[in-house]
């Protein structure tokens, strides 16, 4: 089996011929990686391959392109691939295509071919490597045949990548300790929700405690002490060999947004679960007693409001939420009692931690954009949390007949919220940590023959820097008065959220850093444009946040949302190198 030591050492000639078969027809892409050697780590060549193609002219990328096969196309049926395309293939049956899969095949990849000019590339083995479906694959076909040349050429190269990286593996013998039990537990639970078509886990719903239950089991498997707190948070305590140590926080929340991804907030417990999984195997104990969260609420489907679970571990639990209704008239407080839980005032108030007792909270979490994935970086280090404004804008012109009223006598409130939704777009471009939103826009009562009277829109400016945000609100509310005033609408703005962005601890950041950098990865530093418990814990202790990237062009809060076990799997190396050096 050939070794990361024996590639170090062997000449180029014999380097770049050991490689041959991990990207198809390239030898010029090992040849041009071989200057980096020695590399630290497998991921550190992997990087080091995908750079050389990142580096290399615009057809040098096509006809590495070009140089794939079709998915079950003329030269499969013929038995003319490569041996790795080969098996590729047939680990998702694409050797075994029935008649009409084949002839939708065909018709797929001559469209594929006529838009885009080079084949449709598939990781075809899948986030797992344990091959994708072959109705997978076809909805994945059908899905990317719609995206622009540009985006789709960026994401035939990140498919490359990826069959580069099942190769290598295989090439290298490497069983990934951490990342397929990740994957297969976030497959598990993705498989318990409210509702059939999709994933969806509300606060207290059955789906909700079916999934507490399987996370406190799995935590008790794996040598914690698990139990369930009177919000529904699922509390995992691995115990250092001495009771008076202090306590390290990580996790993050197992309820979903609806229609979710299998990632976002389970990733951040089913990580550090398979590390104290580890841990227990091995008989090791850190110098620190580990708790691993999982967070009973965060998204605030069921009763619009966030962070219950982590809220009440800050100690910032607000007990009027527990008089909120959800849609069915359902209080908070009858659903938790449903479910077996006492909301009182004292049970809740015991879940605070003693910030004395803390070493801080480290949470990791799939990074919900793409920015990672536009760098070809597995792993990012938080550097802040941006902070929210959002607001409701209520526009009020004059509803009028759209034949007889002239253009220049309306007072169109739809035209206004339009020239708004530009501003906010043109304001917020102007800066890179800075993004704005118009994402509800409506116009009450319209119709098709009448100038619209009434707009509704909503507002959401975020940034990890407190001072841009703030600027760009006042700049964009300014811009609202006068285009309203100039129009002759009358305006109402109510304010909906104002949080203020949270820095993550340089201690912890710098540390977590080392860890990626050990890992042979460079220490990509970056903001986080969502919201996250760590924010809630803020308060409380120091904070740091690990991304990991996120597939299918940075799509979350979304069944699309996707990762990979390779990920996942530095991911934990990183945690776990960063949790024996925590100082």
């Amino acid at each position: 089996m050939t070794t990361l030591a024996d590639l170090n050492a062997l000449p180029v000639p014999d380097f770049v011929d050991a490689l041959r078969g991990i990207y198809e027809h390239s030898p010029w892409i090992p040849q041009r990686a071989a200057a980096q050697r020695p590399f630290a780590s497998v991921a550190a060549l992997k990087l080091a391959l995908q750079d050389a193609v990142a580096a290399a002219t615009d057809d040098e990328r096509l006809a590495l392109l070009r140089a794939h096969p079709e998915l079950a196309g003329k030269a499969a049926i013929a038995g003319e691939l490569t041996a790795e395309s080969t098996g590729e293939q047939a680990a998702s049956g694409l050797d075994r295509c029935t008649p009409e899969e084949y002839a939708e095949l065909h018709a797929l990849n001559a469209a594929y071919g006529a838009r885009f000019g080079f084949p449709f590339i598939l990781a075809v083995k899948g986030p797992t490597g344990h091959g994708l479906a072959r109705r997978e694959i076809i909805a994945t076909f059908r899905r990317r045949l719609a995206n622009p040349p540009r985006a789709e050429l960026a994401e035939c190269l990140r498919q490359v990548h990826r069959i580069a990286e099942i190769r290598l593996n295989a090439l290298l013998g490497i069983a990934l300790p951490f990342g397929p039990a990740i994957m297969d537990w976030a497959e598990r639970l993705g498989a318990i929700s409210d509702d059939a078509a999709g994933l969806t886990c509300a606060y207290m719903t059955e789906a909700h405690r079916r999934t507490a239950r399987q996370l406190a089991a799995w935590m008790t498997q794996a040598g914690m002490d698990a139990h369930v707190d009177a919000v529904g948070n699922v509390v995992g305590r691995y115990a250092a060999a001495d009771p008076a140590a202090r306590t390290l926080l990580t996790g993050s929340h197992y309820d979903t947004v609806r229609n979710g991804g299998k990632y976002d907030g389970r990733l951040g417990i089913l990580l550090p679960l398979a590390i104290v999984r580890h841990l227990h195997a091995r008989g090791e104990r850190l110098p620190f007693h580990l708790e691993v969260i999982g967070f009973a609420e965060e998204e605030g489907v069921r009763f619009r409001s966030t962070f219950i679970g982590s809220s009440a571990v800050a100690g910032r639990f607000d007990m009027a939420v527990l008089d909120l209704a959800d849609a069915d008239g359902v209080t908070m407080r009858a659903a938790l009692q449903a479910a077996g839980h006492e909301p009182d005032a004292a049970a809740i108030a015991a879940l605070a931690r003693d910030p004395a007792s803390l070493l801080g909270y480290v949470e990791v979490h799939i990074e919900q954009g793409p920015v990672l994935l536009e760098r070809g970086l597995p792993l990012g280090v938080v550097a802040a949390i941006a902070g929210s404004s959002r607001y409701l804008v209520e526009l009020e012109g004059t509803a009028s007949h759209a034949g007889t009223t002239p253009m220049g006598m309306r007072r169109d409130a739809a035209a206004a919220a339009a020239e708004i939704v530009l501003l906010v777009e043109r304001r917020c471009a102007d800066g890179s940590a800075l993004v704005g939103t118009v994402g509800q826009l409506a116009v009450p009562d319209g119709s098709v023959n009448v100038v619209p009277g009434r707009c509704r829109l909503s507002l959401d400016i975020r940034a990890a820097d407190d001072g841009a945000r703030l600027a760009a609100v006042r700049d964009v509310l300014d811009g609202i008065a006068g285009i309203c005033a100039r129009r002759g609408i009358g305006h109402r703005v109510e304010t909906l959220v104002e949080a203020a962005a949270v820095p993550c601890a340089p201690r912890l950041m710098a540390q977590l850093g080392a860890a990626v950098e050990r890992a042979g990865l460079p220490a990509f530093a970056l903001p986080s444009g969502a919201g996250h418990d760590a924010m809630a814990l803020a308060p409380l202790t120091d904070v740091a946040m690990l991304f990991t990237r996120c597939g299918n062009g940075g799509i979350s809060h979304n069944p699309l949302e996707t990762m990979t076990a390779d990920d996942a799997d530095v991911a934990a190396a990183v945690l776990l190198d960063f949790l024996r050096n925590l100082a």
